[in-house]
């Protein structure tokens, strides 16, 4: 009975060769990231929404309040031309946000300037804690 082992000490060389090309920096930008990219942040009573989208028009986005999802959809429309290179992201996109508190949806507020889209959402005040007064006999 032969048994091969050159499998067993090619090993290394295949792990290497793996993770070479894992770490290839063509393979690291060709792995798709979340679009358009958002910052959130909240304070006692709001959230905030900050949202990158340069050379869109107001009329390219959609926002949606949803039972407890904020939801960004849009496109970029894909310009005309033989490109050499192409790293903004074209067509359409959505982005849905979990909002883990209810919101105030008739005061919500978006506004957009220079590519930054900022929507402000107010939490709700219904389900707010209130101090609660202990009486005594």
């Amino acid at each position: 009975m032969v048994i091969d082992l050159g499998t067993f000490y090619d090993l290394p060389r295949q792990f290497d060769r793996i993770f070479d090309e894992f770490f290839r920096p063509s393979v690291i930008s060709q792995k798709r990231i979340a679009y358009p990219p958002i910052n959130i942040y909240e304070d006692d009573d709001k959230i905030y929404v900050y949202s990158e989208l340069p050379g869109l028009e107001i009329e390219d986005i959609e926002l949606t309040l949803t039972d407890g999802s904020l939801v960004l959809k849009g496109e970029r429309k894909i310009e005309q031309g033989n490109y050499y290179r192409q790293e903004r992201p074209t067509g359409v996109f959505q982005r849905i946000i979990n909002l883990n508190v209810p919101i105030d949806a008739d005061n919500i507020k978006a506004k957009m300037k220079n590519g930054l889209l900022e929507i402000i959402l107010p939490k709700s005040t219904a389900n707010k804690p209130k101090k609660i007064e202990i009486e005594s006999n």
